[in-house]
């Protein structure tokens, strides 16, 4: 974790829980601007309970949220399982309601709005799914389509669960140049990880979930302490004296 670096999310002895059972205790630290982290864990380590948290989803136990992003400047990306692809809406109607948040839900959209939707969309590469339903895309035209909303929203603050899993590998190239785009423009982006490779083309830190307990590192440093397994093969570590990750 850089000490120095401008920061406008930290986290402050942050005590989550999901029901009765806590999942992530005394969780200290901040989040580059402009850079893009990585959190990486094994299942049930409380990656997607950290997320909620951070988007203000779940209450603290103890401790609190810092952030000085506005509300409506902040997106989350769920995975694809928890979208209702049975929702009667197109390619650019999903685009569009990224302009919700800081323009309005009841609001028109304006001749600039539609310009922007188009350039978002011929930026991913679908504009020809505009009018699409989303239940007909694939898993990498849908993925597409929820980065667009983020991109339409302007968002600063982008915290995105697993974006990569069940999509072509163009899409992932795609995904990660539109992310490392919006990093260098200053956003602060949260992704959830498991694949070592897009680990290393990605990330600029890591935060690493094991037994409760969190702790910031970088790429090499996680890199470093893998096996030559192939380009595909999942993350396995560790932060010492917490367990096995």
């Amino acid at each position: 974790m850089s000490r120095t670096a401008s920061t406008r999310l930290r986290l402050h002895d942050l005590q989550l829980a999901q029901g009765n059972r806590t999942v992530l205790e005394h969780v200290e630290g901040s989040f580059r601007d402009g850079a893009v982290t990585a959190l990486i864990g094994a299942n049930g380590t409380g990656k997607s309970t950290l997320i909620q948290g951070i988007m203000g989803m779940l209450k603290p136990i103890t401790g609190r949220v810092e952030c000085s992003v506005p509300k409506e400047r902040r997106a989350w990306l769920p995975q694809q399982l928890a979208l209702d692809l049975s929702f009667p809406m197109s390619v650019e109607e999903l685009v569009m309601t990224g302009s919700w948040p800081s323009h309005g839900a009841l609001t028109g959209y304006c001749a600039s709005h539609y310009r922007r939707g188009r350039e978002i969309m011929a930026r991913l590469g679908i504009s020809h799914l505009a009018h699409r339903p989303l239940g007909e895309l694939s898993g990498g035209q849908r993925q597409r389509a929820l980065i667009g909303r983020t991109l339409m929203q302007e968002a600063e603050l982008l915290l995105l669960d697993e974006p990569f899993a069940n999509v072509d590998a163009e899409t992932v190239d795609v995904l990660m140049t539109v992310l490392r785009d919006m990093a260098q423009a200053g956003a602060t982006i949260i992704v959830v990880l498991h694949d070592m490779e897009q680990l290393s083309r990605l990330a600029d830190e890591v935060v690493v979930l094991a037994g409760g307990h969190v702790q910031w590192s970088s790429p090499d440093a996680i890199l470093k302490t893998q096996a030559p397994f192939p380009a595909a093969a999942s993350l396995s570590v560790a932060i010492p004296g917490v367990g096995t990750c």
